[in-house]
């Protein structure tokens, strides 16, 4: 009878471990993100530094949203307009809490790639104080104060604020973010959206990335995310473009 006691006792213990070794991932964003597909090179990276069984990615995003659709206490520089929503959160959230129903997760790390549509209209001046806004509010309805977190920082698209007045703001607001806190990190994409794109066109410093492009994103999402939750990351690194 003892033994079996024990046997049950080691078992139990066994699988808190294997639950605790468990790592989430959440992906969300506007149009760059949206184009991503985890699939091809994000989740089997993870996986293999992780185990397959180990891994849970949830990705939600939608092409041409403002942060304030997700970041719920959003303001404007100025005034009361216009007014945050938070409801592309929201469905993030509904996919989150299903996905993750019943799990405990060793680490919880955000993959956030957005920003272009709060340059085109010129909101840049609120857009790290809005980002940081949301990574709390993320951190609080998880229940968690150890919350990683993965920016990829605008490309080179605009940087001479011709067409998108706040670009490069955002693009140095997403960067000063990440390298303030130990937990954060951010990707470089400039090299990104240059190629052939899915019809034959040749892009050039375009707003989208190419198929290769987004492959490599993911890559580099994936690693940044392994070296913050291993404790190898190095903010603001070579490997980041700085």
């Amino acid at each position: 009878m003892k033994s079996v006691l024990l046997f049950v006792l080691f078992f139990m213990t066994s699988l808190n471990a294997q639950d605790l070794e468990k790592h989430l991932f959440i992906l969300s964003g506007q149009s760059n993100m949206a184009r991503l597909n985890p699939k091809l090179t994000f989740t089997p990276t993870v996986e293999a530094a992780f185990g397959k069984e180990n891994v849970v990615v949830v990705k939600d995003a939608m092409g041409g949203r403002p942060i304030r659709l997700w970041y719920k206490d959003w303001k404007p520089r100025e005034g009361d307009e216009p007014k945050a929503t938070g409801e592309l959160y929201d469905r993030l959230m509904k996919k989150v809490n299903a996905a993750a129903k019943g799990q405990e997760f060793e680490t919880v790390t955000f993959i956030w790639m957005q920003g272009e549509r709060d340059a085109s209209e010129g909101h840049g001046e609120v857009y790290a104080e809005s980002l940081n806004g949301l990574i709390h509010q993320l951190s609080e309805d998880l229940g968690r104060d150890d919350l990683y977190f993965v920016i990829g920082r605008l490309s080179d698209f605009d940087m001479m604020n011709v067409k998108y007045p706040h670009w490069t703001m955002v693009r140095e607001a997403q960067v000063q973010l990440a390298e303030a806190s130990p937990r954060g990190t951010w990707v470089d994409t400039d090299d990104l959206n240059d190629g052939i794109d899915r019809k034959g066109n040749v892009l050039e410093n375009d707003l989208h990335y190419s198929p290769e492009g987004y492959k490599i994103l993911g890559t580099r999402f994936a690693e940044e995310s392994i070296a913050l939750i291993s404790g190898s990351n190095s903010v603001g690194s070579a490997e980041n473009g700085m």
